[in-house]
Order: structure tokens, then C-alpha cells, then sequence
């Protein structure tokens, strides 16, 4: 009787500490090169990071840095595993968008709809805005250049 408790309890232990190693929530820790960048671009920021592969073939690993500037405004900094910035995209209200891609959205899309607005600048220092919102129960990016002019819509996953 004595063995059989040791036996179910190191069954019980070995399946929690199974249960315990899968998580979708994985915790990344990025290269020491990504890590100083972004410290000495946004020093005192507390980002949570993700892992992204991207690529024709998904063979490019970026890591993408989520943190707020301030109460409101929240950030995303993406960076390859050198530590160069490839992408930094901050959430904006709808005011801030050019006239043009305003209009546009009103012609196009109920208020309700727009879901999130984003001014993004990438490592050839291009400036675009990305709306996401959603139409028939599917997300949708609708991004707009510089100037406000559309330029594509991109469904998501």
C-alpha cells in the first residue's frame, strides 16, 4: 500500500510538473543587443515582449517590444536580433489622422467599426497610418500614407 502512494503521488507530481511546462503565454527574453537599444532609446520603460518570424519563408526573427509612454498612449518597437529598430507604431486618436484618411473612413466605414488607429514609421524612417477595424465579423488593417491617401487594405488573422 505504502508503494502504491509513492507511485500515484510521483505520477500526480511528474503530470503537474508536465502541465506546468506548457504555456501559451511564453516569456521572451530578447539578445543583449535588443536589450541595450531599447534601454537606451526608452529608458525607465518596462516593455513586454514578443517573438515574431517573419520573411518570405518566416526565416527573420524580429522581437517586438509593447510598453506605454504614458497612461493613455501605448507603443510597439520592433527590432531584429542585431538591435536595429525595423518598426515603431503608436496608437492615435482619429483627430490626429491626415483630413484625407479621415474623410476616407467616413465615406467607408461606420464609427463603430474602427477598432484601433496607428501612426507607424519604419527603418527607412516611412511614415503610414494603419486603422484596424472590423467589417462581417473580420479584422481588417486599412492603411493610409503620409499624406493621408489610401494605399491598402490587409485582412488579419
Amino acid at each position: 500500500m505504502k508503494n502504491l502512494f509513492f507511485i500515484i503521488t510521483f505520477l500526480y507530481s511528474s503530470f503537474s510538473i508536465g502541465q506546468n511546462g506548457i504555456s501559451s503565454d511564453k516569456v521572451v527574453t530578447p539578445p543583449e543587443k535588443v536589450l541595450y537599444t531599447f534601454q537606451k532609446e526608452y529608458p525607465g520603460k518596462i516593455p513586454v515582449w514578443n517573438l515574431k518570424y517573419v520573411g518570405d519563408d518566416d526565416d527573420e526573427i524580429r522581437y517586438e517590444a509593447k510598453f506605454k509612454t504614458n497612461a493613455t498612449t501605448e507603443v510597439l518597437a520592433v527590432y531584429d536580433n542585431l538591435g536595429v529598430l525595423k518598426a515603431f507604431e503608436s496608437q492615435i486618436p482619429l483627430g490626429k489622422l491626415p483630413v484625407r484618411a479621415q474623410a476616407y473612413l467616413k465615406k467607408n466605414y461606420p464609427v463603430k467599426s474602427i477598432k484601433e488607429i496607428a501612426l507607424v514609421v519604419d527603418d527607412q524612417n516611412k511614415t503610414t497610418y494603419e486603422v484596424g477595424i472590423e467589417k462581417d465579423s473580420k479584422f481588417y488593417d486599412v492603411v493610409f500614407d503620409k499624406n493621408g491617401g489610401f494605399d491598402v487594405i490587409v485582412q488579419k488573422d
